[in-house]
């Protein structure tokens, strides 16, 4: 057993291996740019509430709120998984 194993080591020496990351650079790129995309859509879906529950705010169904905001969650999604199955160009 101790042999093969000194084998084994005297083979993988020989060679070197470098070390290889899951994503590119450009995937990297693409979820951070995502990210952002997903942030500002969410942040833009925020607020519109009323503190006193009596009274009713009108701000909350504006079209920030109800096209935008969701358009850019959606768009930043997309982003990610395209940034996730993206292959860039073969070396």
């Amino acid at each position: 057993m101790e042999n093969t194993n000194n084998q084994t080591n005297k083979q993988s020496g020989n060679q070197e291996i470098k070390p290889s990351f899951a994503f590119g650079r450009m995937n990297y790129v693409l979820m951070g740019a995502g990210l952002i995309v997903l942030a500002l859509g969410y942040i833009l879906l925020a607020g519109g509430g009323s503190d006193d529950p009596n009274t009713f705010n009108p701000a909350m169904f504006d079209n920030r709120r109800l096209v935008v905001a969701p358009i850019l969650i959606v768009v930043g999604f997309v982003v990610e998984i395209l940034a996730i199955m993206y292959k860039g160009k073969k070396e």
